[in-house]
């Protein structure tokens, strides 16, 4: 094998397996894990890869790539956390390897190796390295289409940028490659795919570049994403009567960035703007280990920098930016410019003269670390998974048929592990046509003697409140357990009827 050939096959692997690891060990927890792996369940369920769907109810959160993705994973896996993760974790090598590819083309390939291994073992990179969501891949074609803008614009600069004449057939496939990236990763996440464009539209103010239209050619890429996307989308908006984008664009983009969404962000004006500085602040910790050398960095470009550094500060700083104005915040917003940043430091820590030695300090210990944590801590915190456990009691009693609800306790892991079981789906009350919540106590009793076998979950007082001793043929379960997306301890009641 070449030793370059070697290098990409060890890095892809070395992070592949980094982020594969402790993936089977936890259950979904969070939020958007258990929608996004119940979503592409019913994509198999229903054979409709077009429209995505959770608790047999239209899911317009994001675009379908993910989903396709978990899908294939299914295919070979089952449906399982393993599989629902699997691809995340694939895409997160394949950014390694892209960080790695864009610095050896440079002719900086220590500083590509380097920046691949700091992107990977940041902290933010380990969480969202191993969760079932679309963050890994939209960060993919993100730093995808940096490059290839990067590539498209480098003929006119000095330094570690070719200064051969560009011509048209120089850049035809980063052309091509810019433009797909920015298609795929609308398919992944929506609209903040697009910001590589805003990284160029700013490189040309910032550096004048002769024929800047005639080498992106807008029109005429726009209009092969619009194509492109539209394979999709336009089926997706004729079958859902035009909510996919009302509800898809209008509320989770238009009104993510205008007010608070699913508890995150703030109405009050006064508390957004005091918000502004929150991603200046939380990349010490997004960036860890790597952000205590941030400080250094910033003095370090004040004093010089290259076309190539401005390139990259610009990318990460629009995003940043961008990000600081939208009133929902939170932490992994901004990593989609993490490659740009990690490069950025590796490249200018290395031409300062840090040792392979110091920087192996750094990253064995991080590595070890983050291990422990997917080895040994996941699996002690796995119990305590609040639907995993009431599965698990309660599993021996559950019917293919059953219906189910919950009050008080609305986590989508319970329509995803349940339904690994049962084929119902979970009760939601209907007023006007418009979902108004999930049972109330006062519905509990009705909800559970209507005809067929049903199971409830209620805070345990609740339970205990409503059902001091329980009717013949019906069976509790109670767990104490750690609601994952609130962060605290809670008490939980099943109670089943299988008649």
């Amino acid at each position: 094998m070449q030793p370059a050939t070697r290098n990409y096959v060890l890095l892809f692997c070395g992070a592949f397996l980094f982020h594969l690891a402790g993936t089977w060990l936890l259950p979904l927890v969070d939020r958007d894990e258990p929608r996004f792996a119940e979503a592409s369940r019913e994509m198999i369920e229903r054979g409709d890869y077009i429209v995505p769907y959770f608790n047999n109810r239209y899911r317009f959160d994001k675009p379908p790539l993910t989903y396709w993705a978990q899908v294939a994973s299914y295919r070979l896996f089952g449906e399982n956390p393993f599989a629902a993760r699997f691809p995340t974790a694939f895409a997160a090598a394949l950014v390694a390897v892209v960080t790695f590819a864009w610095g050896r083309r440079l002719n900086l390939e220590r500083a590509g190796w380097w920046a691949a291994i700091f992107f990977t073992l940041c902290l933010q990179s380990f969480m969202h390295g191993k969760a079932a969501v679309a963050d890994m891949w939209l960060v993919l074609f993100v730093t995808l289409a940096h490059w290839a803008g990067y590539e498209i614009l480098r003929d006119r600069h000095g330094g570690s940028w070719r200064s051969a004449a560009l011509r048209p057939q120089d850049t035809r496939g980063w052309w091509w490659l810019f433009y797909l990236a920015l298609a795929l990763g609308f398919l992944a996440k929506g609209p903040i795919a697009w910001v590589p464009l805003g990284t160029v539209a700013l490189f040309r103010a910032a550096r004048p570049v002769p024929d800047f239209a005639r080498r992106f050619l807008f029109v005429r890429g726009m209009i092969l994403v619009l194509f492109l996307v539209g394979l999709w989308g336009v089926p997706a908006l004729i079958r859902t009567h035009g909510e996919f984008f009302a509800i898809g664009i209008g509320r989770h983009v238009v009104g993510r960035s205008f007010g608070d969404m699913q508890g995150h962000g703030s109405k009050s004006l006064l508390i957004a703007l005091g918000s502004l500085p929150f991603y200046f602040v939380t990349v010490f910790l997004s960036f860890a280990p790597w952000s205590v050398k941030l400080p250094w960095l910033v003095r370090r470009l004040w004093r010089k920098r290259d076309a190539l550094d401005l390139y990259l500060i610009l990318g990460t700083g629009l995003v940043f930016v961008i990000f600081s104005l939208v009133r929902t915040k939170l932490p992994h917003y901004t990593l989609p410019v993490f490659p740009l940043l990690s490069l950025l430091l590796a490249r200018q820590w290395l031409a300062a003269g840090v040792t392979i030695q110091r920087l192996r300090r750094w990253t064995i210990p991080t590595a070890a670390a983050w291990l422990a944590v997917a080895l040994i801590v996941f699996p002690l915190l796995a119990p305590y998974s609040l639907a995993a456990a009431l599965f698990k009691k309660s599993e021996p009693y559950l019917q293919p048929e059953m219906d189910f609800g919950s009050y008080d306790f609305q986590e989508p892991s319970i329509v995803w592990v349940f339904r690994s079981r049962v084929r119902g789906w979970s009760f939601r009350n209907q007023r006007n046509g418009h979902e108004t919540g999930t049972l109330q106590p006062d519905q509990v009793h009705d909800f559970l003697a209507s005809k067929g076998p049903h199971f409830v979950i209620l805070p345990s007082n609740v339970a205990d409140r409503l059902y001091p001793t329980l009717p013949s043929g019906y069976r509790k379960f109670t767990i104490h357990g750690i609601d994952f997306a609130a962060g605290e301890w809670i008490d939980l009641t099943l109670i089943l009827k299988n008649t």
